[in-house]
């Protein structure tokens, strides 16, 4: 896990902002690895249950979730979304490529 680095008022230069602004992408890509064994798991459990990937209603929940928290971060809550929807998209890919194609599910 990363460090806290410095906050934004305290960089005085570029060199000082790059160094953070790769900290926190590293922490990122962490985060984002990180939700992908969440990811894997729900695919070994929506498999034993005979669940699709996709679950539109959970779906929705999310984006809804993640638009919460844009606005109270001070985020554009419709960039957020387009973002998360990709994540989510990807995800349900990853999800169908251990589970097979929902098409093929009862779900």
């Amino acid at each position: 896990m990363s460090e806290a680095g410095k906050q934004p008022d305290e960089c005085i230069d570029m060199a000082d902002l790059r160094v953070e602004i790769d900290r926190l992408d590293h922490d990122l890509v962490r985060l984002f690895a990180q939700r992908a064994e969440y990811i894997d798991r729900a695919a070994q459990i929506k498999a034993g249950a005979d669940l699709p990937a996709r679950i539109e209603d959970r779906v929705e929940q999310v984006v809804a979730n993640v638009r919460r928290h844009a606005t109270t971060y001070g985020l554009p809550p419709e960039l957020v979304e387009k973002l998360w929807r990709r994540l989510i998209d990807w995800s349900i890919a990853r999800e169908e490529s251990r589970l097979g194609p929902d098409s093929l599910r009862k779900g």
